[in-house]
C-alpha cells in the first residue's frame, strides 16, 4: 500500500452525503468499527452502510499503535490472553476469526504481515499507515460511507430502527454496531463519550473502568526513578496488603508477569509494567495495601540467592553479582539495601545481607498512581459480555444493537492482543448485523 496518503485516507464529510434511511449504521471508525464495516459490507453487498467516526484523525490508534509500526496481531492468541469477561465467551468470538484469518485478510489487502521474536506480527513495511490505508480502502471498496469527522450527540430507538443526532442534523438507520473505544487515548477519539451513549441504550457498565496498559508512577524521591533510562528483565506480581498473590473475579491466582521493565523519571514503564498495571488496579480497589513485588533476577529465588551469599567466600558484593545486572543498578540496589557494595560477601551481617537479597528478588513497590487514560493503550472493564447475545454480540436490552471492540469487557495483554479482540469482535458483529438486515429485506 501507499504511505502517500493525506493525514485522513477518507472522502472526509461534514454534511448529509448518505441517503436517509440507511441499513447499518457503523458509529466508529477504529480498528474494530472498520472491520465491523468491511464484514458487514461483504455479506450484505446491497445493504446501505455508512461508517460515522467524530476524531480529529481517522484512525488515530492504528497509527500510533507499536510505535507507529501497528502490532496487528500476534502468532499466538487464546482467551488466556485477556482478561475482563469470561474467559469462555471470550474463546467464542476469538474462534470465530482467528489470527490465520487476519493474515489471511490483509495479505488480500496487499499487507503481508512479519512475525518478530517476540511472537508479534508487523506489516512488512513497518508503517501503521499501511494497516490503516488497507482497512479504508477495503471498506470503500465494499461499498462503505465514511462519515469524517462527525461526532454522534446521542441514539435515540424509534420504530424504524434508531435515530442518530449530530449538532446539526441527524440520520436513521435500521440496525447500529457501537464501536467508539473505551477512554484510551482520548485523543483519538475514545474518550469515553461510546459509554454515555450506550448507557442510554439501556446497558451497564462494569463497576471499576481503569486505564490498562499504563505506565505507573512512583514518588519522586523514590531510588529507582533516579535510574531512569534503564531497562532490566524482571518479574512483576501483584500483592495484597497480606502478601498473598492477586486473585481474578473468579478467585484463580493472578501468577507474575514477565518481561523489561524500563526506570523512568515518573516511575515504572516497558512491557511487563504495562501487562501488570490492570491487575494492579483491580486490586487496589479492593485492598488500598495493594503493592507490587519485583524480582530483579527472574527465575532466582530468595532463598537460593540468600544460599549463594552465604556459600560465596572472597569476594565482594559488586564481583559477585556483577554480569548478573548492570553496574548502574547493582550500585543503587546495594544503596537501598543500606551496604557497601565494595565490602567483601562474608563481612554482611545477616540482616543487611537479607535485606538486599530481598531487594533483588523480591523488592515491594507501591505506585502511587499510574499515567491515566492519556497514556494507556487499552481500557479495562466495560458492557459485560453477559449483556450480548454472544454468537452475534448483539445487544440483549436494545435489539437491533450491536457492539464491539474496546467498549466491551475484554482486555488484551500487551502484543497484539487487543487487536485480534478488535479484528475478532468486528466481524461477529458485521456479520451478524447483515445477516440480520439481510434477513428482513428477504
Amino acid at each position: 500500500m501507499s504511505d502517500s496518503h493525506p493525514e485522513n485516507p477518507v472522502g472526509a464529510s461534514t454534511g448529509s452525503t448518505v441517503d436517509i434511511p440507511v441499513d447499518i449504521a457503523i458509529i466508529g471508525a477504529g480498528a474494530a468499527g472498520l472491520f465491523a464495516a468491511i464484514w458487514a459490507a461483504r455479506e450484505g453487498p446491497t445493504l446501505k452502510i455508512v461508517a460515522v467516526d467524530g476524531a480529529r484523525t481517522l484512525g488515530a490508534k492504528i497509527l500510533v499503535a507499536g510505535g507507529g509500526r501497528c502490532n496487528v496481531t500476534h502468532h499466538a492468541v487464546n482467551e488466556q490472553d485477556y482478561s475482563g469477561g469470561s474467559p469462555q465467551l471470550i474463546r467464542r468470538i476469538l474462534r470465530r476469526f482467528p489470527v490465520e484469518s487476519t493474515i489471511e485478510f490483509f495479505s488480500q489487502c496487499g499487507v503481508e504481515l512479519k512475525r518478530e521474536e517476540t511472537g508479534k506480527l508487523f506489516p512488512t513495511t513497518d508503517r501503521a499507515r499501511s494497516v490503516l490505508d488497507a482497512l479504508v480502502t477495503a471498506a470503500q471498496s465494499a461499498g462503505v460511507k465514511i462519515l469524517h469527522p462527525r461526532r454522534v450527540e446521542s441514539i435515540v430507538p424509534v420504530e424504524s430502527g434508531f435515530k442518530i443526532n449530530f449538532a446539526d442534523e441527524s440520520i436513521l438507520a435500521r440496525m447500529v454496531i457501537l464501536c467508539t473505544g473505551g477512554m484510551s487515548l482520548p485523543k483519538s477519539g475514545s474518550d469515553g463519550h461510546g459509554f454515555t451513549l450506550v448507557r442510554n441504550l439501556g446497558h451497564s457498565l462494569t463497576p471499576l473502568i481503569v486505564p490498562a496498559l499504563v505506565p505507573l508512577t512512583l514518588p519522586s524521591d523514590h531510588w529507582l526513578t533516579a535510574l531512569s533510562g534503564l531497562a532490566l528483565p524482571a518479574e512483576l506480581t501483584a500483592i495484597r496488603a497480606d502478601g498473598t498473590l492477586a486473585r481474578d473475579a473468579a478467585g484463580k491466582s493472578i501468577p507474575a508477569v514477565s518481561g523489561a521493565v524500563l526506570c523512568a523519571h515518573f516511575g515504572l514503564t516497558g512491557p511487563a509494567v504495562l501487562d501488570v498495571s490492570r491487575h494492579w488496579l483491580h486490586l487496589l480497589n479492593a485492598d488500598p495495601g495493594a503493592r507490587l513485588r519485583i524480582n530483579w533476577l527472574p527465575g532466582v529465588r530468595t532463598e537460593s540467592l540468600e544460599d549463594e551469599l552465604v556459600a560465596t567466600k572472597g569476594q565482594s558484593l559488586l564481583a559477585f553479582l556483577r554480569g548478573r545486572l548492570p553496574e548502574r543498578f547493582l550500585r543503587a540496589v546495594c544503596a537501598h539495601a543500606g551496604v557497601d557494595p565494595a565490602s567483601g560477601v562474608q563481612q554482611l551481617i545477616r540482616e543487611r545481607r537479607s535485606a538486599l537479597v530481598r531487594s533483588l528478588t523480591a523488592c515491594e513497590v507501591v505506585p502511587t498512581a499510574t499515567r491515566g487514560f492519556t497514556a494507556a493503550e487499552t481500557t479495562a472493564g466495560g458492557v459485560p459480555l453477559a449483556e450480548l447475545n454472544i454468537d452475534r454480540l448483539e445487544s440483549l436490552k436494545c435489539p437491533g444493537l450491536f457492539l464491539c471492540g474496546e467498549m466491551l469487557d475484554v482486555d488484551g495483554r500487551i502484543g497484539g492482543f487487543s487487536f485480534q479482540w478488535a479484528w475478532a469482535s468486528g466481524f461477529v458483529a458485521g456479520t451478524a448485523a447483515a445477516h440480520a438486515m439481510n434477513a428482513i429485506k428477504a
